[in-house]
């Protein structure tokens, strides 16, 4: 698998600070996939999408994980970006992400992420924190490789067909 690894945060972007969620998600998908495309950008709209299209289009990605800009600030706009970009979402990954996180702080309410497909490629948007990545990322990572391979067109072993 090729994962594409986003930051959304000025104060990196700006080199105000370095940003440690980045290759905490390269990190952690390190036994997955040891090739990764890696994007800091600001928390603008435009910047993000941008990002994304490249990502998935160009680099042909077949995961993008995303890292910040997804909170109730001012300037959190990962998942507008991300809906902007996507042609239909996968509103049970985000559910998951959540629903897990809740266990841990009920400050994951707050999580305005969300993920969706775009061509053949699967978005996901995770907090921000090195701590939450980390922990949100291990509710998805046994699913990816089977969400890769239905993206790519093999469904042989979708909706029961097991063995068939």
């Amino acid at each position: 698998m090729k994962f594409g690894i986003v930051c959304v945060s000025d104060r990196c972007f700006a080199g105000a600070c370095e940003d440690r969620s980045g290759p905490a998600i390269a990190e952690c998908v390190r036994a997955l996939s040891a090739e990764n495309e890696y994007r800091l950008v600001p928390d603008e709209k435009e910047k993000i999408m941008q990002a994304l299209c490249e990502l998935a289009d160009q680099c042909g990605a077949d995961v993008v994980l995303t890292t910040g800009g997804t909170g109730f600030a001012p300037r959190d706009v990962t998942p507008e970006a991300t809906k902007a970009v996507i042609e239909k979402e996968a509103p049970g990954i985000a559910e998951a992400i959540r629903a897990k996180s809740l266990e841990i702080t009920p400050r994951a309410m707050l999580s305005r992420a969300v993920s969706g497909i775009r061509g053949k490629t699967l978005i996901i948007n995770l907090p921000g924190s090195p701590k939450a990545v980390r922990e949100c990322i291990d509710v998805v990572l046994p699913v990816l490789p089977h969400a890769v391979e239905t993206l790519s067109g093999n469904t042989q072993s979708c909706g029961g067909n097991y063995g068939k």
